[in-house]
């Protein structure tokens, strides 16, 4: 019996940005921000916790002494919305602003990436995150980050919703990349416990999303990507009961970095996505938290297509989750998977959608699959291509 020989894929890998990680490094801001030649600055940030904690105030002080004006807009919130972004492209072009300085966490960071996309482009800048056109640049951005999650800090994505629709739809880019990022894993620790867990959730999913695909890896990118997700996991358990412990939150701050900036996809080509685009639809539907979503879709979406990526299931379960090689291939990946759903639970995140607090009616689940298809082109995957069919099954055995 002749068998298919598959070659490694073709990869291109860019990582831009600057970063400077440690104790106190938000002080840098300013000076960071005039390496760019910036002339003047749109200060992007969420809720009142960048306030309270005096956080944007050193930021202020540290643009101020670096001589560079400032204007400052607010009010993002999870899931960040389009009508803010329209808000900031308004003020940007008032103000002539020419660089932005996104403050928080991964909503804060998509929301100032979409900011810049609307500076920089003709147009509605929706029209990119639904795929019409294709950015031809970006303003400028920094990050300060408060929140270890998304990544964004060092990705080319962002994920913006509409509130016409409750779409939630994302948009990558490499002229968005961040020019610097400042991460100091002390401003995390002050998160809620559920906060800190759903990042850890949306950390592990972005190199889970790259792992389990059809090609032929290199070894070291399995072996970064496996180590990567047991170390978020190690100290996402660490941080549930010790939410000041420094050296964890550093831990779990880089592997979000790394995770999402594509250094576990090299050689993957792409990777499959398809957990990531079910939870998106419930997220621009319900509001809920991303990592939550994801970890309450993940264990259905893997039974459903776990026989067709099997070598990976095994191979996840054996070197990620620590099952004993004993039984068939079968068995072994069923037991990686009812692994990785323990593991969620034991830091309080939910493994179905009914443990989101959510009952969906047949109704809402033709809707979801509707607007998943319409995302995605009609299909999505790369472990498993889904169609239509395949994603309502999927979210009826989620509920």
């Amino acid at each position: 019996i002749e068998q298919e020989i598959k070659e490694m894929t073709n990869f291109d890998y860019y990582a831009p940005t600057k970063v400077v990680f440690g104790k106190g490094t938000e002080d840098q801001a300013g000076d960071l921000v005039r390496e760019q030649r910036a002339t003047k600055v749109l200060v992007h940030y969420g809720s009142g916790s960048v306030k309270r904690s005096g956080l944007l105030e050193r930021i202020y002080q540290s643009l101020e002494q670096a001589g560079i004006p400032f204007v400052s807009l607010g009010g993002v919130v999870p899931n960040p919305r389009l009508s803010l972004v329209y808000q900031g492209i308004e003020l940007c072009k008032k103000e002539h602003v020419d660089f932005i300085l996104a403050v928080g966490g991964g909503s804060v960071i998509d929301s100032g990436k979409a900011i810049g996309y609307g500076v920089a482009n003709e147009g509605d800048v929706w029209d990119f995150y639904e795929r019409k056109r294709v950015a031809a640049g970006c303003l400028p951005i920094g990050v300060v980050l408060t929140i270890a999650a998304a990544g964004s800090e060092m990705s080319n994505s962002s994920v913006i919703t509409n509130e016409d629709g409750w779409l939630k739809r994302g948009y990558g880019n490499d002229c968005c990349r961040a020019r610097f990022a400042v991460m100091d894993p002390e401003l995390t620790m002050t998160l809620p416990k559920y906060q800190t867990a759903s990042g850890c959730v949306d950390i592990m999913m972005h190199t889970m999303e790259r792992y389990f695909n059809q090609e032929e890896n290199l070894d070291l990118t399995d072996g970064f990507s496996e180590h990567l997700i047991r170390t978020v996991m190690e100290n996402a358990r660490i941080l549930m009961k010790e939410p000041d412990n420094y050296k964890a939150r550093a831990e779990v701050m880089w592997a979000g970095s790394l995770s999402h900036n594509g250094l576990t996809g090299c050689g993957t080509a792409g990777g499959d996505w398809a957990s990531h685009q079910l939870e998106h639809e419930l997220g621009g539907m319900f509001d809920v938290a991303h990592g939550a979503g994801l970890s309450a879709v993940w264990g259905s979406w893997a039974r459903y297509v776990y026989k067709e990526c099997l070598g990976r299931f095994k191979k996840f379960a054996i070197n990620v989750m620590n099952v004993e090689e004993v039984g068939s291939d079968e068995e072994i990946a069923l037991k990686g998977i009812e692994a990785m759903e323990k593991f969620y639970h034991s830091i309080g995140m939910p493994t179905s959608i009914k443990e989101l607090g959510l009952e969906l009616s047949d109704a809402d689940i033709e809707k979801l699959a509707d607007q998943c298809c319409d995302a995605c082109g009609g299909h999505k995957g790369s472990a498993k291509v889904l169609y239509r069919e395949d994603i309502v099954k999927i979210y009826k055995m989620a509920r």
